[in-house]
């Protein structure tokens, strides 16, 4: 074995590379970088193979590189077999995928931007169809009451509904109490520590009652509703309802919708006791003003009928939203378990963002109305 070595013969009518010993994996060692500087932009013409040992492809693919010409098969007469490898080196080397140019990161960037803005508008017209396909199955659903699934709508009730009361009642109730606590410590500074009463009883009956419990059962429910309805897409079962001849936006969306829309106002309804009864426990222990005191300052305030109704005004859409967008999302489950991830995490997120982005709605339109 000898090391692989080189020399670069000038003299003749052109550019003639002299190889010696082995050119192959083991004994190229660093001859490869100094073949590069040798022949920097210089074209070889001709190879001397007189004294050259053994040869493969790691020393063909050094020459290729190095070389910015490709040697003529004539180049390679004395060692035919070291020409065949050469060429196939080269054809190789020639052929492979050139790499990718970087794209710049501001590029990437606005290209993020626009594939957002193209999946925001993809999901935006699947909701408008997933909207039409529901108002038809609601309008045959009403116009063919018999056809009503009872038992699937009781169900769901229970499940989405009557489930959800202590968890609701829980934080409406803390809710309830932090805004007692802070209007205490803030009103009693301007010697107006009486006004905690109307601050608890405005604030939950107007806003935190139905928007918390809405956004509970965004986490609870509509994040239930599409990993129910992914899974049986999963499944195939709602292709074999439709082979079977069952509508299943009768089976599976309508009874889900049906008791979303009862059971949220009535959730609502309990998240506005337990929240005031929080502030009344807080006021009492903290301003030493007694339940008889809340109740007849709640009671005595002629707008108390207003935020009420505002109140439960919002709880119907709000119960259409989150049924709606988890059924929906629900729907559109490929046959995978990491879209069935995605459709269940879209759901929670998209069902709060359009719980928040209502309520904002619903605040400038109370505002204008003056209520």
């Amino acid at each position: 074995m000898a090391a692989a070595d080189f020399q670069i013969e000038d003299g003749g009518p052109g550019l003639t590379l002299r190889l010696t010993g082995d050119w192959t994996a083991t004994e190229l060692g660093r001859i490869s970088r100094r073949l590069d500087d040798e022949l920097s932009e210089r074209c070889v013409d001709a190879v001397d193979l007189s004294e050259l040992g053994r040869f493969d492809t790691a020393g063909a693919l050094a020459i290729v590189k190095a070389s910015n010409c490709v040697l003529p098969p004539s180049a390679w007469r004395q060692r035919p077999e070291a020409g065949r490898m050469y060429a196939l080196v080269e054809k190789l080397e020639r052929e492979s995928a050139v790499p990718l140019r970087q794209i710049p990161g501001w590029v990437r960037a606005f290209a993020k931007v626009g594939r957002g803005v193209g999946d925001i508008a993809a999901e935006a017209t699947l909701s408008m169809a997933f909207l039409g396909r529901l108002i038809v199955a609601v309008g045959a659903a009403l116009r063919h009451p018999r056809g009503i699934r009872w038992a699937a709508w009781f169900s769901q009730a229970e499940r989405s509904g009557l489930d959800a009361i202590p968890i609701i009642a829980v934080t409406n109730f803390f809710i309830g109490a932090v805004i007692a606590f802070l209007g205490a410590n803030l009103l009693t500074q301007f010697g107006a520590g009486v006004f905690t009463v109307q601050l608890v009883a405005v604030a939950v009956l107007r806003e935190f009652a139905v928007v918390i419990t809405s956004v509970l059962l965004a986490g609870r429910s509509s994040s239930s509703f599409a990993a129910e309805i992914g899974s049986m897409r999963m499944n195939q079962e709602v292709d074999a309802m439709q082979v079977m001849g069952v509508n299943p936006f009768q089976a599976l969306v309508i009874p889900r919708l049906a008791a979303m829309l009862v059971m949220l106002p009535l959730l609502t309804f309990i998240g506005m006791i337990t929240g005031m009864l929080g502030g009344m426990l807080v006021t009492w222990s903290e301003l030493d003003y007694g339940p008889s005191f809340f109740i007849q300052r709640v009671s005595e305030d002629p707008n108390m009928g207003t935020h009420l109704m505002v109140g439960l005004i919002k709880a119907p859409v709000f119960a259409v939203v989150v049924a709606a967008i988890g059924c929906r999302q629900g729907m559109s489950v490929a046959g995978d378990v990491e879209s069935l991830g995605r459709r269940v995490t879209a759901a929670v997120v998209q069902a709060i963002f359009a719980i928040i982005f209502l309520d904002a709605v619903f605040a400038m339109i109370f505002l204008e109305l003056n209520l």
